[in-house]
């Protein structure tokens, strides 16, 4: 691991505010990133102080004036550039992921594939920044619609996906010609470090002006500088639903712009028509995934009845087999929560399903011994419950399964919906009456529903984002692009005459 973080420039102090190439040397309050894969101490992080963060924003605003002037599609050569310098170092950043969140290896590596995909679609984006022309009811006039950058974007990011949400944003805003501050998770600042290092080089070979790609680490405070700046237009925040809402309100109360991916309370209905092989195989990544610490992770399984006991006990003998531990082992499947108080949630969750009268189909609990020694570890836990319980309708950022049978095609999908959150849902069933019925107009009420695949996991080609408290943002794929600009309708007139619209006459 040592001969990683020297890769990626990670030392054992390091600062933690930039505007591209140039640190600021702070001397403010210390981050400390431990691992939980074993619980040690991976390096500090300087917080960014309240000056250094006036230095950041000034010299976005700066690197804006510039950056807007230079030809979309060379803005997107330089996005090539990065997903190139990501593919060199996709072992090494994939390897800091793992062990700086805890996710597995392969997640860890398929975060940085994420990443290079972005930026992938970035580059052909960058010239397809397209606007409309419509026909004006004005005889000589031709009207028409485009695009112009939008300013300084606001990135604040979550522990879970430390690299490749950030990336989703940047990429994107970087082609539209806006520049970025990242506010990223304190518990996991040192990705963001890595990250920077990364991009630094490229703009600096491409004379990229200082202020494009800033990146500010600390806590909720240095959040909320962010988050109540006018001068940063746009705001994407990306977290649990109680952080949006008050996100949403700060950004919303100076009319500013958001976009909010929150939690996900998300289903799996398993119909009578479904391949359960298939369905066990989603399921059960979904559930455990990233250790239940991704927002589309499975929480729920809507069961029908006639095949409940049949999948319930293919379900019970997969997680018997599910192997946990050091994530940077490719033979394990699950390893570890973020920190010891998200563990603590995990206990608190499986408790109050207990005393709301659920069923335990197979016991969680946390993982003793030297293997286990950061405390972070727990097995997860499948309960039978029902979607009226509080804590089902509660997001447990944790490996736990809530199980429930239906009757109906009906009941099902109403289930489904009966959640706070909107986010992810599937249906698995072979019946297109049934896969047609969920996508419709009455079906699933989440931003990503799918037919014979899980929750878990989306295509940076479409885009990405829930309803109700998830938080109606989308980011991504298809036309997200269009939150990073300000968009403008033209009239030209080109006659010697100025007739006004709807035929009104104003002689003088």
């Amino acid at each position: 691991m040592q001969k990683i973080l020297k890769q990626l420039h990670i030392l054992k102090s390091n600062q933690g505010t930039s505007t591209g190439s140039k640190w600021f040397d702070s001397k403010s309050e210390v981050l400390q990133s431990y691992s939980p894969v074993d619980g040690s101490l991976i390096a500090t992080v300087r917080s960014t102080s309240a000056n250094d963060y006036e230095k950041v924003v000034a010299q976005a605003q700066k690197a804006f004036m510039e950056w807007r002037q230079v030809p979309a599609p060379r803005r997107g050569e330089i996005v090539r550039q990065i997903g190139d310098e990501l593919r060199k170092n996709k072992e090494a950043l994939g390897q800091l992921v793992s062990y700086e969140m805890g996710k597995s290896l392969q997640e860890g590596l398929g975060e940085v594939q994420e990443m290079i995909d972005i930026c992938d679609f970035a580059v052909g984006l960058s010239r397809q920044l397209y606007g409309l022309t419509m026909h004006s009811e004005r005889p000589g006039h031709r009207m028409y619609e485009q695009y112009h950058p939008l300013g300084i974007v606001g990135i604040i990011s979550a522990f879970n996906f430390p690299v490749a949400v950030w990336s989703w944003n940047t990429a994107l805003a970087w082609v539209c010609g806006d520049v970025c501050i990242w506010k990223p998770s304190e518990k996991t600042p040192l990705c963001s470090i890595a990250c920077q290092h990364i991009i630094a080089g490229v703009f600096k070979k491409n004379n990229v002006p200082e202020g494009v790609s800033c990146v500010i680490n600390g806590g909720r405070a240095v959040g909320e500088w962010l988050t109540k700046d006018n001068r940063v237009p746009l705001i994407s925040a990306t977290g649990s639903t109680r952080m949006g809402k008050a996100v949403g309100a700060v950004v919303g109360e100076r009319l500013g712009r958001s976009v909010l991916e929150l939690g996900g309370n998300n289903a799996i209905i398993i119909t009578e028509h479904a391949d359960l092989d298939m369905s066990l195989i989603g399921a059960v990544f979904g559930a455990v995934g990233t250790a239940g610490q991704r927002c589309t992770s499975t929480r729920r399984l809507i069961i029908h009845e006639k095949v409940y006991k049949k999948f319930t006990d293919k379900l019970v003998n997969a997680y018997l087999q599910i192997k946990i531990g050091d994530p940077l082992n490719p033979k394990n499947h699950v390893g570890p929560l973020i920190d010891k108080a998200a563990v603590e949630m995990y206990k608190n969750a499986i408790e109050a399903a207990k005393e709301a009268g659920a069923r335990i189909l197979v016991e969680g609990g946390v993982l003793k011994g030297k293997k286990y020694e950061s405390g972070c570890y727990v097995k997860p836990c499948v309960i039978e419950a029902s979607n009226e319980m509080q804590i089902v309708q509660h997001e447990t950022f944790a490996p736990i399964l809530y199980l429930m049978k239906y009757k109906t095609i009906d009941q099902a999908i109403a289930m489904q919906n009966d959640v706070p959150q909107g986010l992810s849902s599937a249906i698995m069933t072979v019946n297109m009456r049934e896969a047609e019925q969920f996508l419709s107009h009455a079906g699933s009420d989440c931003g990503i529903a799918n037919v014979n695949i899980g929750t878990s996991g989306a295509e940076i080609g479409g885009a990405f984002g829930g309803e109700k408290e998830t938080g109606g943002g989308r980011e991504s794929g298809s036309d997200a692009w269009k939150v990073y600009m300000r968009r403008q309708t033209n009239t030209i007139n080109y006659t010697n005459k100025l007739p006004l619209a709807q035929g009104i006459k104003f002689d003088l």
